[in-house]
């Protein structure tokens, strides 16, 4: 199960420095003018978790295993992108095909990097994207909304359960808001619909605020405004310096330490960006524990257990039986799966299970 998040932003924000951080290569050129990522570049990076060196010590497992999330670093977008401007149309493609929308704001003074709109405003240039992004949607819908009312009028099933939510969408768009508003209204099949569209503003977002080095520790006023906007939105918002990430990226992890703690720093940037890229996708976490490895394997929360063994192959579902679950706190307390066993901490679960973050599990299946 993959699970990818596209960095976007208008260009010279510091899209590409990030990326090339957070993938620890330079597959991504960072470079002072607009355009420079033409075709976007895919990167996998480790989900920073300290449980797994704990389960790994208490197991003597020989191997670590992280999970993943991927990002992507799409090209910047210029206003007018709706209507084809710049790489327009190639950029809106390829945010359809990401599951969460990482959005990098410049919240750095510069006269020696070129602002595209030749301004430092980083909620302007977010209002811009939207625009553009919702601009893009409102296109797309009106050019469905009348074959899909005409099917409803036929009583065709499909038709009548998107049109509703069809038509709501248009109509916040219409006023100038986001489609993921829509998404706490919904039910599970609703909104299920809404992903179906494929619209480009149902995408839960994560502000990105790229400061200047001396601002990493504490943000500025650029940052606070950003923060007051997510805030507004229910979305998530980081402070990183693309440049100090791209530093600490080259460095020995001891050493990479050292240099963020003389900033003020207590960790990597990247680390609160992954995990804030992982909570905003409402993802959680559980385990495999044994002497060969400790593995980390990545579901949305509220899976049941069948499909959470489908996520290691597709013949655990289909054959799953049970799941022998310890709970992390409870393997930890009692040193591993046989003093959990014996403390009358292992549990089997059945089929209706719900999957708990952090669970350490052991599926039974016919194969």
């Amino acid at each position: 199960m993959g699970f990818k998040c596209g960095i976007v932003g208008l260009p010279n924000v510091g899209k590409s420095t990030l990326f090339n951080a957070l993938t620890r290569t330079a597959a991504a050129q960072a470079a002072n003018y607009p355009f420079c990522t033409i075709e976007p570049n895919t990167g996998e990076v480790a989900v920073p978790d300290p449980r797994m060196k704990v389960l790994a010590d208490s197991a003597k497992s020989k191997e670590i295993i992280p999970t993943r999330i991927s990002f992507v670093d799409i090209a910047g977008l210029v206003r007018g992108a709706s209507k084809g401007e710049g790489l327009g149309n190639q950029f809106l493609a390829n945010i359809r095909e990401v599951d969460a929308v990482v959005h990098v704001l410049r919240c750095f003074e510069d006269d020696d990097i070129t602002h595209v709109e030749g301004r430092i405003n980083p909620v302007a240039d977010a209002e811009t994207i939207e625009t553009e992004l919702m601009l893009a949607d409102l296109d797309s819908l009106e050019r469905r909304v009348e074959q899909t009312r005409k099917r409803a009028t036929g009583k065709d099933k499909d038709s009548m359960a998107q049109l509703p939510i069809m038509e709501a969408v248009q109509k916040l768009l219409s006023e100038g808001k986001p489609a993921r508003v829509l998404v706490p209204t919904l039910g599970a099949d609703e909104v299920k619909i809404l992903r179906g569209l494929n619209l480009l503003t149902s995408h839960p977002v994560l502000y990105v605020c790229n400061v200047a080095e001396a601002d990493a520790a504490t943000g500025n006023a650029h940052t606070r405004a950003v923060e007051a906007m997510a805030k507004e939105q229910g979305a998530e918002c980081v402070v990183i310096s693309a440049n100090i990430e791209a530093e600490v990226a080259q460095l020995p992890d001891e050493e990479a330490r050292e240099f963020l703690e003389a900033l003020g720093l207590h960790e990597a940037g990247l680390d609160r960006l992954i995990r804030a890229g992982y909570h905003l996708l409402d993802l959680i976490t559980y385990f495999t524990v044994g002497p060969k490895e400790t593995r980390a394997w990545t579901i949305v929360r509220g899976t049941k257990a069948p499909q959470a063994a489908g996520v290691i192959h597709s013949d655990f579902e289909r054959g799953f039986i049970r799941a022998n679950t310890i709970a992390y706190d409870d393997f930890v307390k009692y040193g591993g799966e046989t003093g959990a066993k014996e403390a009358g901490k292992a549990r089997d679960e059945g089929k209706e299970y719900v999957v708990q973050d952090g669970d350490v599990i052991h599926f039974k299946f016919n194969t």
